[in-house]
């Protein structure tokens, strides 16, 4: 390994993990340099190209390991999710191990996550890319209205809030917390989950992968906008088209990693039924 780069949170504490990556680098004489993301001013070390780099190392949170995640997968190298705070479901070690995770991978001691993507294509203004999910919202007081279309067929037109398009990892986010479904990690399908829709029948829908789904999106008087992975924009065209990417990005992860729905559980995303809890107790 020849060079580190760096992606950070714009203000979480990283003094402490900053500090053990310097070290480590410097024992094993390995350049750091900090990829720059659009939007954060904080200076932790030299500019550097990610393409240059053998590794990138987020450290923050998920939001910051996605930020990193999209850098990597434009130039193909592997993301280490280093948590400043809680562990989080893309975050492979904590502040407190970042010495031991950078010589298990300069080891080769590490297993390669391939992470999947949703692309989002707009009629006539290009295509999108986001790694967790894309949601369709109303700008203002104003309903918009969506139809969905699979594979040719009308599911479904509605009014209200908009609509969340996810994939397995996106699915325990806003999806979840929408009334969508979970899917578990190997699930090669989307999620979409409408947002407050009035009146109707606008159920969640999983869709494969191989489907062709088309969102047409008639904005309200105060228009609609989108957000990609968190990231806000205009709505660039009143028709989407939803596509795959299998193997997008790639997260580093050790062994003895934490499950996926173990993880949710941790944090209490997902918890067992009073009468389960008390049933276990017994």
């Amino acid at each position: 390994m020849k060079r580190i780069g760096l992606v950070v949170h714009p203000r979480r504490e990283l003094d402490r993990a900053l500090a053990s990556v310097h070290a480590w680098a410097a024992a094993a004489g390995v350049a750091v340099v900090q990829v720059r993301m659009p939007g954060i001013d904080r200076v932790v070390a030299d500019e550097g190209d990610a393409a240059t780099c053998d590794v990138i190392v987020a450290m923050g949170g998920d939001g910051t390991t996605l930020a990193a995640l999209h850098a990597g997968a434009r130039v193909g190298k592997p993301v280490l999710g280093i948590a400043c705070g809680s562990l989080g479901a893309l975050t492979a070690t904590s502040a407190d191990h970042v010495d031991e995770a950078l010589a298990a991978f300069a080891a080769g001691h590490w297993e390669r996550r391939h992470l999947p993507a949703i692309t989002v294509t707009a009629e006539g203004a290009g295509t999108f890319t986001a790694i967790n999910d894309v949601v369709v919202l109303r700008n203002g007081a104003s309903q918009i209205t969506v139809s969905i279309d699979v594979d040719g067929d009308r599911v479904v037109g509605f009014a209200g809030d908009g609509i969340v398009i996810a994939t397995p990892l996106g699915s325990s986010a806003y999806t979840l917390a929408a009334g969508g479904p979970v899917l578990a990690p190997r699930a090669d399908a989307i999620a979409l989950t409408p947002l407050a829709p009035h009146g109707g029948t606008a159920p969640p829908l999983v869709v494969a992968r191989g489907s062709e789904t088309v969102l047409t999106v008639e904005p309200g008087y105060y228009g609609a906008r989108v957000e990609i992975d968190g990231h806000v924009a205009d709505l660039p065209a009143k028709t989407l088209t939803l596509g795959w990417r299998r193997d997008y990005a790639l997260l580093v992860s050790f062994e003895g990693a934490e499950p996926f729905f173990a993880g949710l559980r941790r944090r209490g995303i997902l918890a067992d039924s009073p009468r389960v809890r008390a049933r276990a107790a017994r």
